[in-house]
């Protein structure tokens, strides 16, 4: 008697994974398959589905009637590594088949039950490849895949088409510059259904771009000289450039008296903490 390979229980993220991953396994694709399968091999599945493929000899048998000669020897030995050799059998019989690597499931996936809804996934996608070579059955499962259509052009046509803009690149029909003005002069925008007035030239400026009436050089100084900014509603007179506005600070009642010379080193005195110079000097002189 057989037993399977010793696997203990999975943890943390591994398990959480797991779990995710058999969330997604669907019991009506279950029987769908079931009936597929039986269609094409003629083969019951027990209740437990993947129970009954993981020794591979259904499997095998089933990729043999859809491509015979798929998978020549079947092994029905009760030996694990005969139903791991079909399994791999089996997988190198669809990826020839014409599976994609990523649609198909690993041996340990079945063998091991890492991943029962990738083996579903496979199944499916092998029904869907079946249907596309024309192995058509009773029950619908599986995508049919769209047949490529390649198309061949001669030479001549294909240089006759450089020519011509595509419409996914826009279309020049209909185009005109009539009415474009000179280059690099200005274009105005005149709209006679918004009762706008037609520029008279080219030398008015439009409402869009701003106004220049009531525009006055009135009072400017000339250029390069100080303007100062009076304001009559609050009787301020002009000043003349020495004085100093409260602005920006005053210099009334400023002083240099008592500064040390440039560069010079000036003591901090507060009498709370400091005696008097002369009595600092009488103390230094006992000591």
């Amino acid at each position: 008697m057989s037993t399977q390979f010793s696997k203990g229980p999975t943890f943390g993220l591994s398990a959480d994974v797991r779990n995710k991953l058999a969330q997604k396994y669907d019991p009506q694709t279950e029987e769908a398959l079931r009936t597929w399968i039986h269609e094409v091999t003629g083969r019951t599945l027990p209740e437990d589905f993947m129970q009954g493929l993981k020794d591979g000899v259904i499997l095998c048998e089933l990729i043999n009637k859809l491509q015979p000669g798929s998978v020549p020897k079947v092994n029905h030995s009760a030996l694990n590594w005969h139903k791991l050799e079909n399994i791999t059998h089996f997988v190198r019989a669809i990826g020839e088949y014409g599976l994609k690597a990523y649609d198909m499931f690993e041996a340990n996936d079945l063998f091991e039950d890492m991943n029962h809804t990738q083996v579903q996934g496979t199944l499916i996608t092998l029904a869907g490849v079946a249907k596309t070579k024309g192995f058509y059955t009773k029950s619908d499962i599986g995508v049919k895949y769209a047949a490529r259509k390649q198309r061949k052009f001669n030479p001549d046509k294909m240089k006759g088409g450089e020519n011509i803009i595509s419409q996914q690149m826009g279309s020049n029909k209909f185009a005109s510059q009539k009415g474009m003005t000179s280059y690099g002069t200005r274009r105005h925008l005149y709209d006679p259904s918004m009762g706008m007035e037609k520029p008279a030239d080219r030398s008015t400026i439009n409402l869009q771009m701003g106004t220049n009436k009531c525009a006055s050089m009135a009072g400017m100084f000339a250029l390069g000289t100080a303007r100062q900014v009076t304001e009559k509603n609050v009787n301020l007179d002009p000043v003349d450039s020495t004085t100093v506005s409260l602005q920006m600070g005053t210099n009334k009642m400023a002083s240099q008296s008592g500064e040390t010379p440039m560069g010079g080193s000036r003591l901090v005195y507060d009498r709370k903490y400091c005696a008097k110079p002369n009595e600092q000097d009488a103390i230094d002189f006992l000591n």
